[in-house]
């Protein structure tokens, strides 16, 4: 089994940053791509951003966060971190760390915004941002 803990949430003002991390214990071994999603208040998840272990492949920001967000793993990938900067309240929900570990569904090129490749959730951080 897998499990995935996040951190660092918290309240910050618009324009100001936080950086997330997942720390991933268990058979990290076996995971392939890892990520991060996000649920604002009343609506579905959606996908922030998402990159494939080792490197071997791209890395992958929804259009939303792209330019401000950046995805990023320690050297011995157990940790993956997201910096959040120039924060708008528009950012606000809990951020769900997401990783595929083979089954039933790839993470792709065709799939990386889609919940289909994700096979083990965190519990989820808030963060709130303040106007």
């Amino acid at each position: 089994q897998v499990q995935l803990v996040e951190s660092g949430g918290g309240l910050v003002q618009a324009g100001g940053s936080l950086r997330l991390s997942c720390t991933a214990s268990g058979r990290t071994w076996s995971l392939r791509a890892r990520g991060w999603f996000r649920q604002a208040p009343g609506k579905e998840r959606e996908f922030v951003a998402a990159h494939i272990r080792n490197g071997f492949g791209g890395i992958y920001y929804a259009d939303s966060v792209k330019g401000r967000f950046v995805i990023s793993r320690d050297n011995a990938e157990s940790t993956i971190y997201l910096q959040m900067n120039n924060l708008s309240p528009e950012d606000t929900g809990v951020y769900y760390c997401a990783a595929e570990s083979g089954g039933p569904e790839y993470f792709t090129a065709a799939n990386y915004n889609t919940a289909r490749w994700v096979d083990h959730w965190g519990n989820g951080t808030l963060v709130t941002v303040s106007s």
